[in-house]
């Protein structure tokens, strides 16, 4: 009798431990996450492609882009294409600037976009959710998440159709969006000579993969 007392009491103590590790733990979709890896290695632009006539560069652990010559637009891509990840990025911008983050991009029409922007009809900061073809899947509003003369930490989560961008640890785009599955990472520089001063520097960028 002595005995199975202690063995219900061990199961039940093993079954608390289990229940408060799960908690800790939090989603099930969080104990999918790989380990972070960084997609920027602060040296070099190794992993990276640049397309278009934008300028890319490294100093002193930053990259740089802005319009090349004749304010020519461009991006600059991830040589690998990811599906399901959380992906944080430390950016500063010198205005006036429309830039942003590549996600699942697959091809200029077939791509999702967290924006860098200041935009006026319709009113949208940066932290917008940009579809091409269907303009703003969701918009920023909140001035007060954008830090405009300083750094600013931008959080992309994609996990199968859901879409969530966090904008210095405020969440700012919700969205529920299939088009796309996978694709590269990438930064955009735009076209226009109301752009030429336009800077986005950039020291870090890391990415988190995850298992639906």
């Amino acid at each position: 009798m002595k005995n199975s007392i202690q063995y219900l009491l061990l199961s039940a103590i093993m079954m608390t431990v289990c229940s408060v590790t799960e908690v800790v733990a939090g989603k099930p979709v969080a104990q999918n996450k790989a380990s972070a890896i960084a997609l920027f290695n602060g040296k070099d632009l190794t992993g990276w492609k640049a397309e278009g006539g934008a300028r890319w560069e490294v100093k002193q652990g930053i990259l740089t882009g802005r319009q090349g010559p004749n304010n020519e637009p461009g991006d600059l891509f991830t040589e690998k294409s990811f599906g399901n990840f959380e992906l944080s990025v430390t950016y500063k911008i010198v205005w006036p600037a429309n830039s942003g983050i590549w996600y699942r991009y697959q091809s200029p029409k077939q791509a999702y976009q967290a924006d860098i922007l200041e935009y006026k009809k319709p009113f949208a900061l940066s932290g917008t959710l940009y579809c091409p073809g269907k303009l703003f899947l969701a918009t920023n509003t909140d001035a007060s998440t954008v830090n405009r003369e300083g750094w600013n930490k931008m959080v992309i989560r994609a996990v199968g159709d859901h879409h969530t961008i966090f904008l210095n640890d405020k969440k700012v785009a919700a969205v529920q969006e299939g088009s796309f599955k996978t694709g590269r990472i990438g930064f955009q520089i735009h076209a226009g000579d109301q752009f030429g001063k336009m800077r986005i520097l950039i020291k870090q960028v890391s990415l988190r993969e995850i298992s639906e």
